[in-house]
């Protein structure tokens, strides 16, 4: 988050003069009150400043980038989830690469009958495959897939930052969204990069 130049100046204030009240912030820039709403209400609903009712607004110690942070870790993954793109156990390779390209998706989750998972195709283990010169039309998806406990996975309740720390370090597109039951994982979404990536340009608008 950038903040702007007034935004900075009125940082400066409430940090060597806090708690101070609007009026008097506006009153040491030579503004009105009106003028400076747009950017007290970014500075407060970002966490880097506070107010309370009759004392006036002071600065919360945060700093832009741990208000950022901050945002990140509150966010959990069912709040930004997208439908999981799955096949069955039996789906063949090449109607996996169809499905992918169709999809429009770099990771499939495979699933029995009751959308427990059973494993994970990238677009990395088809591409191999198919190089391979294997026939694709009768090979099942099976014998490429990556099988538990290889699996990276996230639950409702991880944070958009656990998602996103878990994609760089494993170098995957997208995790599995998922619950536990009776020991085995349902999938109940993904979230991918493009997920993490909209996270990032959502903030961009709304603190631009």
């Amino acid at each position: 988050m950038e903040l702007n130049n007034r935004q900075e100046r009125i940082l400066e204030i409430v940090k060597q003069d806090g708690p101070i009240t609007g009026e008097q912030i506006a009153e040491r820039l030579n503004l009105t009150r009106a003028t400076l709403r747009p950017d007290m209400a970014i500075l407060t609903m970002s966490g880097i400043l506070e107010a309370r009712p009759r004392v006036g607004y002071f600065y919360s110690g945060k700093s832009p980038s741990k208000v950022f942070a901050d945002k990140l870790h509150r966010i959990k993954t069912s709040e930004i989830k997208s439908v999981p793109v799955v096949v069955s156990e039996q789906c063949t390779v090449y109607d996996a690469v169809v499905t992918m390209f169709i999809e429009d998706v770099g990771t499939l989750f495979v699933v029995k009958g009751d959308g427990i998972l059973d494993g994970v195709i990238s677009r990395k283990d088809l591409l191999k495959i198919t190089l391979g010169g294997q026939d694709i039309n009768k090979l099942p998806v099976s014998v490429i897939m990556t099988r538990m406990p290889n699996i990276i996975t996230v639950t409702l309740e991880d944070s958009v930052l656990t998602a996103a720390e878990k994609i760089i370090n494993h170098e995957i597109d997208a995790v599995p969204v998922v619950k536990t039951v009776n020991n085995e994982y349902e999938v109940l979404g993904r979230v991918s990069k493009t997920n993490i990536t909209r996270i990032f340009v959502e903030f961009g608008e709304s603190d631009g």
